[in-house]
């Protein structure tokens, strides 16, 4: 029993690993550490501010722009490989081209996406960072997409480079849903900020 205990542990440690990070965060949120830690980041992020980063992002309004098109636009990237990839998994769409070739493709615009958003994601909030970091659902969104970054990486993906026949349906749906789920969410926090930082 306990040698087929810890073969199931074994097969499913990135999943617990992710589990246990994203619980970790959510107690840390919720709990009284927060608030200091959160205290001790204000100086950091007042820093931001005076970085090149900062100073064009607060100074060049048109710099600020441009930039905000392309996170934009790399946002969109990113959904649509997240959507693609998903609906697939689900059946809704892409069902007369194989799975693994879809994820693969929708895999590569992510990881580029991902790299635009958070570049240029760093850059705007370095223009703001005074105001953003007043802002709870600033914070809500880094939980999220820190969640979806762990969530891609440790469970999502090395769990789809397996044949997916060998991979109970259920599971299958079941990542593909919670993966739209954790990745719109950022999507409705990253635009909830725009709400609430006017």
């Amino acid at each position: 029993m306990s040698t087929s205990l810890a073969m199931t542990l074994d097969s499913y440690r990135r999943t617990i690993t992710t589990v246990a990070l994203v619980l970790i965060m959510l107690v840390f949120a919720l709990s009284s550490a927060r608030r200091a830690v959160w205290v001790d980041l204000y100086e950091f992020f007042l820093w931001m501010e005076t970085t090149w980063f900062g100073v064009i992002g607060k100074t060049w309004g048109a710099a600020f722009a441009v930039v905000e098109a392309f996170h934009l636009l790399a946002m969109a990237l990113l959904g649509g490989a997240v959507f693609v990839a998903d609906f697939r998994l689900l059946g809704w769409c892409f069902s007369d081209v194989p799975a693994q070739e879809i994820l693969d493709k929708a895999h590569k615009v992510f990881v580029v996406s991902l790299i635009v958003v958070l570049a240029t994601g760093v850059f705007m909030a370095c223009g703001v960072a005074g105001k953003i970091y007043w802002l709870p659902v600033f914070w809500y969104k880094m939980l999220a997409l820190a969640t979806g970054i762990l969530f891609v990486f440790f469970i999502k993906r090395p769990l789809l480079r397996r044949d997916l026949n060998d991979i109970n349906p259920r599971v299958i749906k079941l990542v593909a849903v919670t993966s739209i789920l954790i990745w719109v969410t950022v999507a409705a926090t990253g635009r909830w900020i725009g709400f609430a930082g006017s």
